[in-house]
């Protein structure tokens, strides 16, 4: 009859393996954290994308060609809390003629500034504008009688000058109607990057 007993391993053999029954327990658990932070900081960035920036779609090409119809972008609507808005700046705001409505626009006139505009050429306090983000054949040769900016105003115009509707006709936008500076492009891909 054998007897079938117990014996401690032989020196030299490897020890039994762990059951798996704790290796299944510790990838659900890893799985479970792993999971919770992907939702975390899927959370976060919902956060930050409704709370300071606000993506928007081109609708038309006054803004080419920097900005082509139905471009997507991120507009920054918390900057002009802490900043001025800058001439040159590219912002949305909603049309003084219909508020429900949503154009996207460069800043050409600061307030108190004196604008004209003179066979396309624009001119600021007696001086012509710079403007290197304008490309050839975007521009016009209409002219405009000269209108100081009231303060708190600002005088915006579309980079595609032939076929933009814009401060030149129907006048200045209030500080408060201009809700964000265009900041960057997500969409298409080959636009991808920043807006200047």
């Amino acid at each position: 009859m054998t007897n079938r007993q117990n014996h401690p391993p032989s020196p030299g053999t490897d020890p039994p393996p762990a059951p798996r029954r704790r290796k299944r327990h510790t990838y659900f658990f890893n799985a479970r954290y792993w999971l919770r932070d992907l939702i975390l900081s899927i959370c976060i960035a919902l956060a930050i994308v409704f709370f300071l920036y606000q993506p928007v779609q081109v609708e038309g090409t006054s803004m080419m060609p920097r900005l082509g119809a139905h471009q997507r972008l991120l507009v920054n609507k918390f900057l002009y809390k802490f900043e001025p808005i800058a001439r040159g700046d590219i912002v949305v705001f909603r049309f003084p003629g219909d508020p429900s409505k949503s154009y996207i626009k460069r800043v050409v006139g600061l307030p108190g500034d004196q604008v004209e505009v003179q066979e396309g050429r624009v001119i600021i306090d007696n001086k012509v504008l710079r403007e290197p983000y304008l490309a050839p054949g975007h521009g016009d040769r209409r002219s405009y009688s000269m209108i100081q900016i009231p303060p708190g105003h600002y005088y915006v115009m579309g980079d595609h000058r032939d076929s933009s509707h814009d401060s030149r006709q129907w006048g200045t936008v209030h500080q408060s109607s201009i809700y964000g500076k265009a900041v960057f492009c997500y969409w298409p891909f080959e636009s991808f990057g920043s807006v200047d």
